[in-house]
Formats: C-alpha cells, structure tokens, sequence
C-alpha cells in the first residue's frame, strides 16, 4: 500500500507498517459506526408533528460496552507496540556491531560525519560531507544526532526512522537498511523560513561498494586538507 505509505526499505519497516495499518482499521471502523449511529439518532429520534419527547436513562450494558471495548483495544495496542518501541529505542537497543555516525542539523542543511575505513568516529580518517549520508545494506548504523540552533527532526521515511535532534543533546538513533539505492531524507519538524529547503539524501551501498567508496573520500579528504582534517 504505497499509496499511505513508501515502500520500507529497513528492519524496521515491518513490525511498525503492520502496527500502522492495525491501528488504521481500528479507528476506520470505530468512525464508520460512530458516524453511522449519529446519523440513524438523528433520524430516528428526530421531532415530529405530534410526537412528544421521552426521558431515559440510557442502558448500563451498553455504557460497559464502549468503555470497555474501547479500554482493552488500547491496553493491548500498547503492549503490542511497547515491544517495538523498545526494539528501536530502548536503551540497550543499539546492536554492538552498528557503524557510527553523527549528524549535526543546522538551518538549513545537514552535516553528516561518516567514519573512515577503520569503522570509527573521532579519527583522523573520519570525513563530512552536508546533506549526504551514505552508509552499507544489511549493517545496523548508528547516528548521534545533535543540532546547533533549533529543534530539527531527523526523519528517512523508506527507513520508517523519525527522531528529533536537540540543541544541546546527542541523542543516538539506529536502523538497518535491506535495500540498496537512494532515499529521502529530510528535517520534519518547522525549524525556520527555510525548513522546506532541509533536504538530503541517504545512499545505501553493497558492503564492497560502500567499502571502496569509504576509501576513496577519506583518501580525497586527507589529500585537499593537510593534516587530514575533513
């Protein structure tokens, strides 16, 4: 169902689109009946020549019914959702083997540090590059979001990853991407005139590719800056 949805392209996408697409029914038929029995009330019980009108209590089963039906759907969509959320954002969530980023969002761009070859950040080979994240299919990644001015909103819909960044704090947020190609990603909270403007792009390359793609901007880095300062 593209139409509601892009096509997922991480780990993620499953557990959340079926989530997504539960609850979605859920609430279209709760507002097909409600909208349904305030259109039948309206008739039934509209004023007519000669009728008078009648006070009732109403009907105790049937207040326990829309409280309670209403009541267990919740409990268990939030069971059911609590073990995904904490899957993607617990706190030891973050796989061991995950490759390390960091993202800093200003208005209106991103600036995205990948690490060099040797798979670290804070290293002499590590390399920026604005707007642009690249990074390997089948690897958990994870980026340390920061912002220098406002309140931004780190958000790759294919990745079904939205996770605000906020001045002052860095806060880590992983995926994994099963697909290789091209993906969008962009700032998804009003950050300013130019926030429509806060566009990039996230590259997802096959292990040897990405591998050889690494090698060659660290090198290309390290030989227009001397010292090897991105």
């Amino acid at each position: 169902m593209e139409w509601i949805l892009p096509k997922g392209a991480s780990t993620f996408a499953g557990d959340i689109d079926f989530l997504y697409y539960l609850i979605l029914v859920i609430t279209g038929i709760a507002f097909v009946v409600v909208e349904v029995g305030i259109l039948w009330f309206a008739i039934r019980y509209r004023a007519r020549p000669g009728r008078r009108a009648r006070y009732t209590h109403g009907s105790l089963r049937a207040e326990v019914v829309w409280t309670t039906v209403p009541a267990v759907t919740v409990v268990v969509l939030g069971l059911m959702s609590g073990g995904v959320w904490n899957d993607i954002k617990g706190r030891d969530s973050v796989p061991a083997e995950a490759l390390p980023y960091r993202v800093m969002a200003r208005q209106f761009e991103w600036h995205v540090t990948h690490p060099g070859p040797d798979g670290a950040l804070d290293t002499p080979d590590d390399f920026t590059i604005r707007n642009q994240l690249h990074m390997p299919v089948g690897r958990p990644v994870v980026v340390h979001l920061g912002a220098e001015d406002v309140i931004h909103s780190f958000f790759i819909p294919a990745f079904r990853v939205k996770q605000d960044a906020v001045p002052g704090m860095h806060i880590p947020v992983w995926f994994e991407a099963t697909e290789v190609g091209a993906f969008e990603m962009a700032c998804a909270e009003l950050c300013g005139l130019g926030h429509y403007r806060m566009g990039a792009m996230v590259t997802v390359h096959d292990a040897n590719e990405f591998a050889e793609w690494v090698v060659t901007q660290a090198a290309a880095r390290t030989t227009a800056t001397p010292g090897g300062t991105p």
